[in-house]
């Protein structure tokens, strides 16, 4: 890549990190259950895409692309020995969440965190992230009826779990 290039590069990437950094940190933090590891996961995520900018077609847009980026991050991140090890999780040390994202309690997170993994990535894409059906299925390589179908389950898994939380709220 000619000087120039990186330079531009940089200013990109600068770019990104400003504007997306805080979102992937805290898909991250939800993703890796540790808001220390959402650091390496998203500092690793602006890395391999600084390595990789040449690439970028512009077929998705810089969200998405970001996006699977840092999935594909997190997912070798807990794929490795050493991370199995390690219990996670104190919800008090996640990122702030977006304004207008709010839970009456951690309740409906902590379900959400109990879902199998494929359940909870669209889940977190989508709702949390704010994630058209389209990004969420560009992100992470699926079509979106297999999106569509995932959050179909992830959505009874839930209703199911929290049922008794809903009801008893009612009464």
């Amino acid at each position: 890549m000619p000087k120039e290039s990186r330079l531009d590069s940089r200013a990109v990437i600068d770019r990104l990190m400003e504007q997306y950094g805080s979102s992937l940190l805290r898909m991250s933090a939800l993703y890796l259950k540790d808001a220390d590891l959402a650091q390496d996961a998203v500092q690793e995520t602006f890395l391999k895409a600084y390595r990789h900018m040449h690439d970028y077609r512009g077929e998705s847009s810089e969200k998405t692309w970001l996006t699977s980026i840092c999935i594909n991050t997190c997912r070798d991140m807990l794929r490795s020995a050493w991370f199995r090890h390690q219990s996670r999780m104190d919800f008090d040390t996640l990122p702030e969440r977006p304004a207008d994202f709010t839970f009456p309690d951690d309740t409906v997170l902590s379900e959400v965190m109990r879902l199998s993994a494929k359940y909870r990535e669209v889940v977190l894409l989508r709702y949390y992230e704010g994630l058209k059906l389209k990004e969420v299925a560009s992100a992470l390589r699926l079509s979106e009826g297999k999106v569509r179908s995932r959050l179909k389950k992830a959505e009874d898994i839930l209703r199911e779990r929290l049922k008794e939380w809903y009801f008893d709220e009612a009464t």
